[in-house]
């Protein structure tokens, strides 16, 4: 009897646990706004993107005075929204902020290092030593999957990182990836003479082999991985790169090699593709791309001008072609800039306050949000954590930022308490 009632007893006690479990856990137990986009465009500017010189200018410094003067390197002008102001290399993307916000209060408290930034921003975790945890690209895929099923579900335009990976969820939440715009992504085109009769010879002489491989295995993930691959591979797919379909009006407005890859990205889009990564760290076009120490920052405007060339093409050709609305686009950097410089004239990094950028994507854009001091260095209103962003993101595409993916048998929300800025939905 005494071991009957101790089962009995374990029994109510294990199953009281699972529903409390449940309780706290369910996706469904915290009340979230639920957006309507369908697409995410994120841009990465690698290097540290100075918030004081763009999207958050306070008075103006002086990086060739003696003593030098702390403050923006640029003069301001206003925007579209009342009250709000960008620096003056941004006047193309200024008269488009009732479409977008500036995210002003952005922070973290990491060591501010290029990789833990880059790594934070991804994937809203610390790196440990233990998990790899999966970039927002990547749980978005592995989510929602492609819009349309014959393109991959994420792409990366720019070069492969752990970062922008997908951890722990295998190598089918994986992205493809290309580094120019003219070759497209490689492995995806026929060699001459390859029919499509021969691929399939091919597929099923594979097919004894791959069927050996435990579905439950890391091998399992590779073959399914190269499967689609195999599928997708051809010219039904490869056509979506050919930005000479596009006229040449429209390729010039938005500019240079980087405008091309947005260019590239609404064609992804179109396609199908859910999650477009594009990168803008490729040229280094002032010597140190978005990392301005030094004498970097002398030509930093250079950089601020490509970047509102190919981001205001880019929100106008969405909204001409009605897809602004389903389109969110989020510009990404690893931490910000001190309003102060360096002994020549560059600026050193800053993660305490910094910022991040959304337009689109069918959200109650207000052209910028939260309140920075007169150097943009203390945040006085609304801080945005890095998990508070990826979750306005997730919630803008219907996701729950408290759904919970599995490292194994380990339940890992897809947000670390991330919770998404209200004042954007509604």
């Amino acid at each position: 009897m005494q071991r009957r009632h101790f089962i009995k007893q374990a029994g109510v006690l294990a199953g009281a646990a699972l529903a409390s479990r449940s309780t706290f856990a369910s996706p469904t137990a915290i009340n979230v706004p639920k957006g309507k986009a369908e697409h995410v465009v994120f841009v990465w500017l690698g290097g540290g993107m100075a918030q004081i010189d763009t999207f958050d200018p306070k008075n103006r410094g002086n990086s060739k005075a003696t003593p030098k003067l702390a403050g923006s390197e640029y003069d301001t002008i206003d925007t579209i929204v009342p009250g709000v102001k960008f620096c003056e290399h941004l006047h193309r993307t200024a008269k488009l902020a009732d479409r977008l916000t500036a995210v002003r209060t952005v922070n973290h408290h990491l060591v501010d290092e290029h990789a833990f930034g880059t790594n934070f921003v991804h994937t809203g975790r610390l790196i440990t030593g233990s998990t790899t945890y999966p970039s927002i690209g990547s749980i978005v895929s592995h989510v929602r999957g492609a819009v349309n099923p014959d393109v991959p579900a994420y792409m990366l335009i720019g070069y492969p990182n752990v970062s922008r990976g997908p951890g722990f969820l295998g190598a089918k939440a994986g992205y493809v990836y290309l580094v120019d715009t003219e070759s497209g992504p490689a492995g995806f085109t026929r060699p001459e003479g390859v029919t499509s009769l021969r691929v399939d010879r091919r597929r099923q002489l594979l097919e004894p082999l791959t069927a050996r491989v435990p579905n439950d295995s890391v091998v399992a993930q590779y073959r399914d991985a190269q499967s689609e691959a195999l599928r997708l591979a051809g010219p039904d797919f490869m056509r979506h790169f050919r930005l000479k379909d596009e006229s040449d009006e429209l390729r010039q407005a938005y500019g240079g090699e980087f405008g091309q890859r947005c260019l590239l990205a609404r064609r992804l889009v179109q396609a199908g593709v859910r999650f477009i990564e594009v990168s803008h760290n490729l040229n280094f076009i002032n010597g140190t791309g978005w990392d301005t120490h030094n004498e970097g920052q002398q030509n930093q405007h250079l950089l601020i001008e490509e970047l509102d060339i190919a981001l205001s093409a880019l929100i106008t050709d969405l909204e001409q072609k009605k897809m602004l609305d389903k389109t969110l686009i989020a510009i990404g950097t690893e931490f910000g800039r001190p309003a102060a410089y360096d002994a020549r004239g560059g600026r050193g990094h800053q993660g305490s306050c910094f910022s991040l950028l959304l337009a689109g994507g069918g959200l109650n854009h207000q052209g910028a949000y939260g309140v920075t001091d007169e150097l943009s260095k203390n945040i006085v209103e609304n801080p945005v954590s890095v998990p508070d962003f990826h979750a306005t993101i997730h919630a803008a595409l219907g996701i729950n930022p408290a759904l919970e993916l599995f490292d194994n048998a380990r339940p890992v929300p897809i947000t670390d308490g991330g919770k998404p800025i209200a004042a954007l939905f509604g």
